[in-house]
């Protein structure tokens, strides 16, 4: 079941795409504002975010630009802002599309599906990637050349390579791996970044491809 983050601070809005969202089979979650909306996307993981640009604390392309710095999945804007400069703003920051209010709920589903068209296709681009000598198939679970992984190598190692060039902090990658209660237990990711670093990296001391950014987080570099 595909996940939608929906953020808003209108709750007839939040109300009515919750209930016609979820009619059609989407799992929702919803935020009345930014720092909840951010929150919220690192803990949940959603396959797709509908944001307003309007929110009480954080505009809203502030979030879309915090949600780019770890994450590729799509963000539909929602707003009330019919500017031709807001639209660009928010595009520039990384939207993949926006819908104005008053919108239409047949046309605003359209859209919805149509980004995640172009979402599962991405994936499948994606689901091979070259890794020094080794190709890692995402989908299947599989480098080749018959190097094995253990599940959380796995995890910490799909996450670098679906956000290519990205610097994705040590506190998401604690939280997604081992839960909230572990965001200060840094010498988790040191361990298995060396392990990684170990079955990929041609020199695992100068390493070219899995990268420390100290005291940030880590970087894939293809």
């Amino acid at each position: 079941m595909t996940k939608i983050l929906v953020v808003d601070d209108e709750p007839q809005i939040l109300r009515a795409l919750r209930i016609n969202l979820a009619a059609r089979q989407y799992e929702v979650a919803v935020a009345a504002d930014g720092a909840s909306a951010l929150r919220e996307a690192a803990e949940w993981h959603p396959d797709l975010v509908v944001l307003d640009l309007g929110l009480p604390d954080i505009d809203g392309v502030d979030v879309i630009h915090g949600l780019r710095g770890w994450t590729q999945m799509p963000i539909v804007v929602l707003s009330g802002r019919a500017g031709n400069q807001d639209k660009i703003d928010a595009l520039d920051a990384g939207a993949d599309d926006y819908v104005t209010k008053p919108f239409s709920i047949e046309e605003f589903l359209a859209r919805i599906r149509a980004v995640s068209r172009r979402a599962a296709f991405q994936e499948a681009e994606l689901a091979r990637i070259q890794l020094g000598e080794h190709t890692v198939d995402l989908v299947g679970k599989t480098v080749s050349g018959g190097l094995r992984l253990t599940p959380t190598e796995w995890h910490i190692l799909e996450i670098l390579l679906r956000n290519p060039g990205k610097l994705i902090p040590q506190r998401y990658l604690l939280t997604e791996v081992w839960g909230s209660k572990h965001v200060k237990e840094t010498h988790y990711l040191r361990q298995y970044m060396a392990q990684l670093r170990k079955k990929f990296e041609r020199d695992p001391a100068h390493p070219t491809h899995l990268i420390t950014e100290p005291g940030m987080g880590y970087r894939f570099t293809p």
